[in-house]
Protein backbone atom coordinates (compact mmCIF):
# COMPACT_ATOMS: atom_id res chain seq x y z
CA UNK A 1 0.00 0.00 0.00
CA UNK A 2 1.67 3.62 -0.77
CA UNK A 3 0.83 6.12 1.29
CA UNK A 4 0.44 9.87 0.83
CA UNK A 5 1.94 12.14 3.37
CA UNK A 6 1.62 15.83 2.62
CA UNK A 7 3.67 17.57 5.78
CA UNK A 8 6.70 16.48 7.67
CA UNK A 9 4.74 15.46 10.49
CA UNK A 10 3.07 12.47 8.12
CA UNK A 11 5.79 12.11 6.82
CA UNK A 12 7.63 11.11 9.69
CA UNK A 13 4.77 8.69 11.02
CA UNK A 14 5.11 6.80 8.45
CA UNK A 15 8.03 6.37 7.33
CA UNK A 16 11.15 3.90 8.61
CA UNK A 17 8.53 0.81 8.86
CA UNK A 18 11.07 -1.32 6.87
CA UNK A 19 14.36 -2.32 8.27
CA UNK A 20 16.54 -1.86 4.95
CA UNK A 21 18.14 1.68 2.78
CA UNK A 22 15.69 4.78 1.91
CA UNK A 23 15.72 5.31 -2.01
CA UNK A 24 14.23 8.61 -2.96
CA UNK A 25 13.24 9.59 -6.78
CA UNK A 26 12.33 13.17 -6.35
CA UNK A 27 9.92 14.47 -9.16
CA UNK A 28 7.65 17.29 -9.57
CA UNK A 29 4.92 15.34 -11.23
CA UNK A 30 3.26 14.55 -14.38
CA UNK A 31 4.90 10.68 -14.10
CA UNK A 32 5.62 9.03 -17.15
CA UNK A 33 7.68 5.65 -17.80
CA UNK A 34 11.09 7.95 -17.17
CA UNK A 35 10.43 8.12 -14.02
CA UNK A 36 9.17 4.78 -13.56
CA UNK A 37 12.42 3.60 -14.55
CA UNK A 38 14.04 5.44 -12.28
CA UNK A 39 11.57 3.85 -9.39
CA UNK A 40 12.39 0.78 -10.49
CA UNK A 41 16.26 1.36 -10.31
CA UNK A 42 15.23 2.39 -6.54
CA UNK A 43 12.99 -0.48 -5.82
CA UNK A 44 16.18 -2.97 -7.45
CA UNK A 45 18.46 -1.31 -5.39
CA UNK A 46 16.67 -1.37 -1.71
CA UNK A 47 14.91 -4.60 -2.16
CA UNK A 48 11.87 -5.59 -0.44
CA UNK A 49 12.89 -4.60 2.57
CA UNK A 50 13.94 -1.15 1.76
CA UNK A 51 11.58 1.84 1.30
CA UNK A 52 10.88 3.84 -1.74
CA UNK A 53 10.22 7.35 -1.46
CA UNK A 54 8.77 9.47 -4.57
CA UNK A 55 8.26 13.15 -4.20
CA UNK A 56 6.07 15.16 -5.80
CA UNK A 57 6.35 18.59 -5.68
CA UNK A 58 5.86 21.31 -8.27
CA UNK A 59 9.24 24.09 -7.19
CA UNK A 60 8.24 27.31 -7.68
CA UNK A 61 11.75 28.72 -7.20
CA UNK A 62 12.93 27.21 -10.06
CA UNK A 63 10.74 29.08 -12.39
CA UNK A 64 11.81 31.62 -14.00
CA UNK A 65 9.82 35.11 -15.05
CA UNK A 66 9.10 33.74 -18.45
CA UNK A 67 8.18 30.55 -17.69
CA UNK A 68 4.27 29.87 -16.79
CA UNK A 69 4.41 27.92 -12.94
CA UNK A 70 0.62 27.94 -13.58
CA UNK A 71 0.58 25.64 -16.38
CA UNK A 72 2.92 22.82 -15.43
CA UNK A 73 0.89 19.80 -15.57
CA UNK A 74 -0.47 18.40 -12.20
CA UNK A 75 -2.46 15.18 -12.63
CA UNK A 76 -1.57 14.24 -8.97
CA UNK A 77 -4.69 11.55 -8.23
CA UNK A 78 -3.39 9.86 -11.59
CA UNK A 79 0.53 10.12 -10.44
CA UNK A 80 -0.17 8.49 -6.72
CA UNK A 81 -2.05 5.80 -8.91
CA UNK A 82 0.93 5.51 -11.30
CA UNK A 83 3.69 5.13 -8.12
CA UNK A 84 0.88 2.76 -6.37
CA UNK A 85 1.14 0.50 -8.98
CA UNK A 86 5.35 0.22 -9.14
CA UNK A 87 5.34 -0.18 -5.64
CA UNK A 88 6.08 2.93 -4.19
CA UNK A 89 5.98 3.24 -0.23
CA UNK A 90 5.32 6.62 0.28
CA UNK A 91 4.72 9.75 -2.02
CA UNK A 92 5.81 12.85 -0.20
CA UNK A 93 3.86 16.02 -2.22
CA UNK A 94 4.38 18.63 0.34
CA UNK A 95 2.02 21.90 -0.03
CA UNK A 96 4.17 25.34 -0.65
CA UNK A 97 4.09 26.41 2.85
CA UNK A 98 5.32 22.95 3.87
CA UNK A 99 8.69 23.66 1.81
CA UNK A 100 8.41 27.36 1.56
CA UNK A 101 7.02 28.79 5.04
CA UNK A 102 8.90 31.86 5.02
CA UNK A 103 8.01 32.60 1.25
CA UNK A 104 9.46 31.77 -2.09
CA UNK A 105 12.21 34.09 -2.93
CA UNK A 106 15.52 32.81 -3.19
CA UNK A 107 17.28 36.76 -2.27
CA UNK A 108 14.97 36.25 1.56
CA UNK A 109 16.19 32.80 2.42
CA UNK A 110 19.21 30.75 3.02
CA UNK A 111 19.72 28.58 -0.35
CA UNK A 112 22.03 26.51 -2.56
CA UNK A 113 24.46 28.68 -4.93
CA UNK A 114 24.76 26.54 -7.97
CA UNK A 115 28.75 28.01 -8.78
CA UNK A 116 29.86 27.89 -12.17
CA UNK A 117 28.30 24.97 -13.38
CA UNK A 118 24.91 26.43 -12.43
CA UNK A 119 25.55 29.25 -15.18
CA UNK A 120 26.32 27.36 -18.30
CA UNK A 121 23.96 25.41 -20.74
CA UNK A 122 20.68 25.72 -19.09
CA UNK A 123 21.78 28.31 -16.60
CA UNK A 124 22.56 30.86 -19.61
CA UNK A 125 19.49 31.40 -20.28
CA UNK A 126 17.44 30.51 -16.73
CA UNK A 127 19.13 32.53 -13.90
CA UNK A 128 18.51 31.01 -10.70
CA UNK A 129 17.01 28.45 -11.97
CA UNK A 130 19.74 26.05 -10.94
CA UNK A 131 19.83 27.55 -7.18
CA UNK A 132 16.35 27.15 -7.03
CA UNK A 133 16.44 23.08 -7.94
CA UNK A 134 19.24 23.06 -5.67
CA UNK A 135 17.85 24.35 -2.88
CA UNK A 136 14.62 22.73 -3.00
CA UNK A 137 16.61 18.72 -3.96
CA UNK A 138 18.56 20.02 -0.37
CA UNK A 139 15.36 20.53 1.36
CA UNK A 140 13.92 17.38 0.32
CA UNK A 141 17.36 15.54 1.23
CA UNK A 142 16.88 16.51 4.79
CA UNK A 143 13.17 16.19 5.10
CA UNK A 144 13.47 12.67 3.38
CA UNK A 145 16.44 11.33 4.79
CA UNK A 146 17.38 8.75 1.93
CA UNK A 147 20.43 6.55 1.80
CA UNK A 148 20.20 6.86 -1.79
CA UNK A 149 18.77 9.12 -4.49
CA UNK A 150 18.13 8.33 -8.20
CA UNK A 151 18.02 11.05 -11.16
CA UNK A 152 17.38 10.91 -14.89
CA UNK A 153 20.50 11.71 -17.18
CA UNK A 154 17.91 13.24 -19.56
CA UNK A 155 18.28 16.10 -17.07
CA UNK A 156 22.60 15.77 -16.77
CA UNK A 157 23.22 19.15 -15.72
CA UNK A 158 20.89 18.74 -12.84
CA UNK A 159 22.50 15.40 -12.23
CA UNK A 160 26.03 16.62 -12.34
CA UNK A 161 24.83 19.65 -9.78
CA UNK A 162 23.45 17.39 -7.80
CA UNK A 163 26.38 15.34 -7.31
CA UNK A 164 28.45 18.05 -6.84
CA UNK A 165 26.22 19.40 -4.27
CA UNK A 166 26.46 15.96 -2.19
CA UNK A 167 29.81 16.13 -2.33
CA UNK A 168 30.88 19.75 -1.73
CA UNK A 169 28.46 19.87 1.54
CA UNK A 170 29.26 16.53 3.04
CA UNK A 171 25.30 14.96 2.54
CA UNK A 172 25.37 11.16 3.14
CA UNK A 173 23.62 10.61 0.53
CA UNK A 174 24.99 7.96 -2.71
CA UNK A 175 23.23 9.76 -5.69
CA UNK A 176 22.57 7.32 -8.78
CA UNK A 177 22.03 8.23 -12.39
CA UNK A 178 19.63 5.99 -14.39
CA UNK A 179 20.03 6.10 -18.34
CA UNK A 180 17.46 7.93 -20.15
CA UNK A 181 14.38 6.67 -21.27
CA UNK A 182 12.84 6.78 -24.82
CA UNK A 183 9.89 7.07 -26.95
CA UNK A 184 9.52 4.12 -30.13
CA UNK A 185 10.83 7.52 -32.19
CA UNK A 186 13.68 7.94 -30.27
CA UNK A 187 12.83 11.26 -28.63
CA UNK A 188 13.90 11.63 -24.86
CA UNK A 189 10.67 10.51 -22.45
CA UNK A 190 9.49 14.69 -21.50
CA UNK A 191 6.22 16.17 -19.74
CA UNK A 192 7.14 18.71 -21.93
CA UNK A 193 7.01 16.37 -25.27
CA UNK A 194 2.97 16.85 -24.82
CA UNK A 195 3.35 20.27 -25.82
CA UNK A 196 4.11 19.30 -29.77
CA UNK A 197 1.88 18.88 -32.27
CA UNK A 198 2.57 15.86 -34.43
CA UNK A 199 4.59 17.67 -36.92
CA UNK A 200 6.64 19.31 -34.23
CA UNK A 201 7.03 16.13 -33.07
CA UNK A 202 8.43 14.87 -36.27
CA UNK A 203 10.99 17.84 -36.47
CA UNK A 204 11.93 17.22 -32.82
CA UNK A 205 13.27 13.55 -33.60
CA UNK A 206 16.23 15.58 -35.11
CA UNK A 207 17.87 15.66 -32.10
CA UNK A 208 18.16 11.86 -30.91
CA UNK A 209 19.68 11.77 -34.86
CA UNK A 210 21.79 14.71 -34.04
CA UNK A 211 23.16 12.74 -30.88
CA UNK A 212 23.23 9.54 -32.62
CA UNK A 213 25.44 10.97 -35.44
CA UNK A 214 27.80 12.43 -32.88
CA UNK A 215 27.79 9.04 -31.40
CA UNK A 216 28.58 7.29 -34.80
CA UNK A 217 30.61 9.54 -35.71
CA UNK A 218 34.58 9.01 -35.72
CA UNK A 219 37.14 11.27 -34.69
CA UNK A 220 37.51 14.56 -33.10
CA UNK A 221 35.21 16.57 -30.81
CA UNK A 222 35.05 18.89 -33.61
CA UNK A 223 33.98 16.42 -36.21
CA UNK A 224 31.45 14.73 -34.12
CA UNK A 225 29.44 18.56 -33.06
CA UNK A 226 29.79 18.83 -36.99
CA UNK A 227 28.32 15.71 -37.28
CA UNK A 228 25.27 16.54 -35.06
CA UNK A 229 24.93 19.57 -36.44
CA UNK A 230 23.72 18.49 -39.66
CA UNK A 231 20.84 16.58 -38.20
CA UNK A 232 19.37 19.65 -36.64
CA UNK A 233 17.96 21.27 -39.80
CA UNK A 234 14.37 22.34 -40.58
CA UNK A 235 11.90 24.62 -38.12
CA UNK A 236 14.30 23.55 -34.86
CA UNK A 237 15.79 26.47 -33.23
CA UNK A 238 19.22 25.25 -31.50
CA UNK A 239 20.09 26.80 -27.91
CA UNK A 240 23.39 25.46 -27.77
CA UNK A 241 25.43 22.82 -28.93
CA UNK A 242 28.38 21.18 -26.69
CA UNK A 243 30.68 18.73 -25.93
CA UNK A 244 31.53 18.79 -22.17
CA UNK A 245 33.95 16.69 -19.58
CA UNK A 246 31.27 14.33 -18.00
CA UNK A 247 31.60 16.81 -15.07
CA UNK A 248 31.00 19.39 -17.16
CA UNK A 249 33.49 21.66 -15.26
CA UNK A 250 35.14 22.21 -18.91
CA UNK A 251 34.32 21.98 -22.52
CA UNK A 252 36.19 19.66 -24.53
CA UNK A 253 39.23 20.19 -26.46
CA UNK A 254 37.81 20.31 -30.05
CA UNK A 255 40.62 18.77 -31.15
CA UNK A 256 40.54 15.93 -28.35
CA UNK A 257 40.32 12.42 -30.11
CA UNK A 258 41.07 10.57 -26.70
CA UNK A 259 38.88 11.69 -23.95
CA UNK A 260 35.35 10.80 -22.94
CA UNK A 261 33.01 13.17 -22.39
CA UNK A 262 29.22 14.22 -23.43
CA UNK A 263 27.09 15.84 -25.81
CA UNK A 264 24.30 18.25 -24.99
CA UNK A 265 21.47 19.62 -27.02
CA UNK A 266 18.81 22.33 -26.12
CA UNK A 267 16.32 23.17 -28.76
CA UNK A 268 13.13 25.30 -29.07
CA UNK A 269 10.39 23.45 -31.27
CA UNK A 270 7.56 25.78 -32.14
CA UNK A 271 7.24 26.98 -28.27
CA UNK A 272 8.61 24.03 -26.73
CA UNK A 273 12.25 23.45 -25.09
CA UNK A 274 13.61 20.33 -25.34
CA UNK A 275 16.91 19.24 -24.00
CA UNK A 276 18.75 15.75 -24.33
CA UNK A 277 22.47 14.03 -23.84
CA UNK A 278 24.27 11.48 -25.25
CA UNK A 279 27.96 10.28 -23.15
CA UNK A 280 30.95 10.18 -26.18
CA UNK A 281 33.84 8.09 -26.42
CA UNK A 282 35.76 10.88 -28.54
CA UNK A 283 38.14 9.21 -31.49
CA UNK A 284 35.45 5.93 -31.58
Amino acid sequence: MTIVAHTRSEYREFIGRKPGKRAFVPTMGALHAGHLELVKAARQEVGPDGEVVVSIFVNPTQFGANEDLTQYPRPFHEDVKLCTEAGVDVVFAPLVEEMYPGGVSLGDMTSVQAGPVGSILEGASRPGHFAGMLTVVAKLFNLTGPDIAFFGEKDYQQLALVSAMVRDLNFPIDVRGVTTVRDTDGLALSSRNLYLSDAERATAVAIPRALTAAQMCGGSVREKLAAAQAELVGDIEVTYLAAMRNDLQAALDPDATDVPGRILIAARVGTTHLIDNCPISVGV
